[in-house]
């Protein structure tokens, strides 16, 4: 563990027995071209919070993860705006295009909440979520007139894009699940797992404790009308591109309000996700109601084990035709010809590292384009390559504000948020 600043060894003692046992891997926050928020770890150092506005009680870091962990707010109702900066080109919007494009997969439907919202990956959005105990779930993104929704009510999971009149509809195994985790608790979470929330992005960075990273309380703030404590969190390492996450904490409730990760090359933050209104009653039973609009085109999902095919669908009659049953095969989980992906290193320096069996990726009009038809998707490509070699042979590292990746000529990629150096030397480490 991480010393603590005060020589209260006694209290440092037991809060290591206690974390110890929920260290784990990190998980990665942002999708597909950044592979996620790399292995953000939290060590336990006391720090008493500033007097400021508004005036708090003074609380230790602990104490206010220990807060956060506790929270078991159970209803809400909310607007968040999320910003992600990650540096990427102005390609006219193909950079989004390519993320979502990438989850969706062909024959995949642009309902699919796993392909419309990495659509957050990119640019600032405005979310409407909602939530009224594990059963019940909403995240609406609002997108000049058109809206995408997300609704989970009991064993239903549906997606609908207004634009393309297009629905989603799959069922949970178990009602309440929406995490994936029994008695999993749903603060306006969106089903499938996709951070939309600063309780999502905030949950992803305290799974994991151990000393590669400082945490102190640093002063108070206003967060949508809230009283709030704001966590602060550093990496102790060098050679990752994190530089700091801001957690601001709802001082009553223990729920993430606000979220914000800057990178160490300093500049505007990277991912910035805020409650701007907040209400902790309970929504109307309506607002998780969900019918398939006539004529909409309806996508059936993979039913899970456990629930029985086609016993959740919408009232008796309503069902439009056009459902069409079934994901794509290779649509959760790894990607058809992936080999099984390890993560080296540890903490902020972690690295994900898999094979994909080919060559590398192409590049130039003979490349991507040709493969493709496409020269405007090996421009975006290339615009982020920068050719490396080692021992490793050759390859090239493709970057971001945040997240790095190594795709080597024979096929494996490297990909952390980490710098391109340290990048290079974990693949000249595994030759």
């Amino acid at each position: 563990m991480a010393p603590y600043e005060s020589d209260d060894s006694a209290r440092a003692a037991e809060a290591d027995d206690r974390l110890d046992g929920r260290r784990k891997a990190a998980r990665y926050v942002v999708p597909v071209a950044v592979v996620g928020v790399a292995a953000a770890t939290i060590g336990l150092v006391p720090a008493l919070a500033d007097s400021g506005d508004p005036n708090l009680p003074k609380v230790t870091a602990q104490q206010l993860i220990e807060k956060i962990a506790k929270s078991d707010v159970q209803q809400l109702s909310g607007t968040v705006k999320i910003s992600t900066d990650l540096g990427l080109p102005d390609l006219g919007g193909l950079e989004s295009g390519l993320l979502s494009g990438a989850a969706k997969g062909k024959g995949g439907s642009s309902a699919d909440p796993q392909s419309k919202l990495l659509e957050l990956a990119s640019g600032t959005h405005t979310l409407r979520v909602a939530a009224d105990g594990p059963d019940r779930g909403k995240v609406s993104l609002l997108d000049n007139a058109a809206e995408y929704s997300v609704i989970h009510d009991g064993k239903d999971v549906w997606g609908y894009d207004s634009k393309s009149n297009e629905v989603y509809h799959s069922t949970s195994a178990e009602s309440g699940h929406a995490d994936g985790k029994a008695g999993g608790k749903t603060e306006g979470k969106a089903p499938r797992d996709v951070p939309a929330t600063p309780k999502d992005f905030a949950d992803q960075v305290l799974k994991s404790v151990d000393d590669t990273t400082s945490v102190k309380v640093d002063g108070t703030a206003h967060v949508a009308g809230r009283d709030a404590y704001k966590l602060v969190i550093k990496p102790r390492q060098s050679g990752t591109t994190v530089g700091a996450i801001s957690i601001a904490v709802d001082a009553k409730t223990g729920l993430p309000l606000k979220f914000t990760l800057t990178p160490a090359s300093g500049g505007a933050a990277v991912v910035d996700a805020g409650f701007t209104q907040v209400d902790f009653s309970r929504p109307a039973a309506s607002t998780f109601a969900f019918t398939p609009p006539k004529g909409a085109k309806v996508t059936e999902g993979d039913t899970p084990k456990g629930a029985k095919a086609g016993e959740s669908k919408g009232p008796k009659g309503a069902e439009p035709k056009g459902v069409e049953k079934g994901s794509p095969k290779g649509h959760e989980g790894a990607p058809d010809g992936l080999g099984g992906a390890k993560t080296i290193g540890e903490g902020w320096n972690s690295i994900v590292v898999l094979d994909t069996g080919g060559k590398g990726v192409p590049s130039g009009a003979s490349g991507a384009a040709g493969a493709t038809g496409n020269g405007d998707v090996a421009g975006f490509l290339n615009s982020l390559g920068d050719h490396v070699t080692g021992k490793f042979g050759s390859g090239t590292v493709y970057s971001t504000r945040l997240i790095n990746a190594l795709i080597t000529n024979d096929g494996k990629v490297y990909a952390g948020a980490v710098t391109k150096a340290a990048l290079v030397k974990a693949a000249n480490a595994a030759h």
